[in-house]
């Protein structure tokens, strides 16, 4: 389950105001205590897609590709594209 960006702000904002420690918050919520950690780091949830993605494709290129291979398989796209 995803928290909103709204619910973390929040919950940071209540625990400065209340002054509470990370395992106070952390019981009041019932949010364990390593989530609170890296919602410290990072607030904003991680989509998966964009983690497995290692890196962004040249729109061009692949459109060049398609033009001039249409027939090829994904995995000799991938090679002719990124090598």
């Amino acid at each position: 389950m995803s928290y909103s960006i709204d619910f973390r702000k929040q919950l940071f904002k209540i625990k400065r105001q209340e002054n509470l420690t990370f395992q106070e918050t952390a019981e009041r919520f019932g949010i364990p205590i390593r989530t609170l950690f890296r919602w410290q780091k990072c607030i904003n949830p991680k989509n998966k897609a964009e983690q497995n993605l290692q890196q962004k494709i040249d729109m061009e290129a692949l459109r060049k590709d398609v033009e001039q291979h249409p027939d090829h398989y994904q995995y000799e796209r991938s090679e002719e594209v990124w090598g």
